[in-house]
């Protein structure tokens, strides 16, 4: 394999899309040693084969908001690899959404699967309607419109999608019920991240953020060290951030700090569980600012704005929001 060669290739054929080349690129860099010492992949062509997504669907959403008023906005659904099942991966509500940035998260979501052991495709889907300030029932019809374009191409045997940034519980739960009341039927396979009352798993809101936890304490055990009295600081406020303080602090860390598109907040004395719970209101705000943090917790947190959580000093750093953080 000539990285150098395919990455041409691929940049002639997908002008601008530097989230999807990015990613290609590191991961053929750390793939091609191996690769190389198997001219069989070579011959069969698999790596120019997985580079490219097995197909895209691009399809317009029209939904009504609140003033009565028609927006309209774009909507994807990248089916990357189903080597070994069916597609699975996230959808993504956010304005900076487009088809390079899906084509990057499916491509890596078909390793990170295959990783799992399960049988398992990759996959990536989402939109660039903009949850900020929307509400409840805004963001209940634009779901509902996104699913009524999709539906006839997912399913438990052919694409199963999850949430991701800007897609929780409830915006799965508005999609799923969008999804039976057209398939005219309850089949509780075909959307992960569901309440646990109508087909989800018990700590599915938890797993990503406790997961990344266990990984760094595992680090942490086979360098001699352990999390207690660790200061952690945290990039993002969403599922992924409030599960992973959550854990940090259990395992007897101290999370000093958490940032926002508007700001970070720090915490000297680190959160507690009252802060943490309240990261939970802070996503379901719609607002997408960390601002209202610092003023609810105004006696032991200070909000500075424009700057990530990194300039905390800290010792561990836990990028819990966009790519490459």
């Amino acid at each position: 394999m000539d990285v150098n060669k395919i990455m041409s290739s691929l940049e002639a054929k997908h002008p601008g899309e530097k989230e999807y080349l990015q990613a290609v690129h590191e991961v053929l860099e750390s793939v091609q040693e191996v690769y190389n010492q198997h001219p069989e992949f070579a011959k069969a062509k698999i790596i120019e084969r997985i580079v490219e997504p097995d197909r895209i669907f691009t399809f317009r959403v029209d939904w009504v908001d609140d003033k009565g008023e028609v927006q309209t906005n774009l909507g994807y659904r990248v089916q990357f690899n189903a080597a070994i099942g069916p597609y699975k991966g996230g959808i993504r509500f956010h304005k900076a959404v487009n088809p390079s940035m899906l084509k990057f998260l499916g491509f890596e979501q078909t390793f990170k699967n295959a990783l799992t052991t399960l049988p398992m495709g990759g996959a990536k889907g989402g939109s660039d309607f903009d949850p900020t300030g929307k509400s409840d029932a805004e963001i209940m019809r634009f779901c509902q419109a996104f699913m009524l374009e999709l539906w006839q191409n997912i399913g438990p045997d052919t694409d199963v999608p999850a949430g991701d940034v800007g897609v929780g519980g409830r915006e799965i739960g508005y999609m799923y019920g969008m999804y039976k009341k057209l398939a005219r039927e309850y089949n509780t396979g075909v959307l992960t991240g569901k309440g646990i009352n109508w087909g989800g798993s018990l700590i599915r809101p938890e797993a990503t953020g406790y997961g990344a936890l266990y990984f760094v304490d595992h680090m942490l055990k086979k360098l001699g060290k352990s999390l207690k009295g660790q200061r952690v600081v945290v990039s993002g406020f969403g599922n992924v951030a409030w599960g992973a303080s959550e854990k940090a602090t259990e395992l007897g860390a101290k999370v000093i700090g958490l940032s926002g598109p508007d700001g970070c907040v720090e915490v000297p004395n680190g959160m507690t569980q009252e802060m943490i719970d309240y990261l939970l209101e802070l996503r379901a705000s719609n607002r997408n600012i960390v601002a209202p943090f610092a003023e609810k917790f105004a006696k032991e947190s200070k909000f500075t704005a424009g700057k990530k959580a990194w300039v905390i000093p800290c010792d561990i750093a836990l990028p819990c929001a966009f790519q490459n953080e």
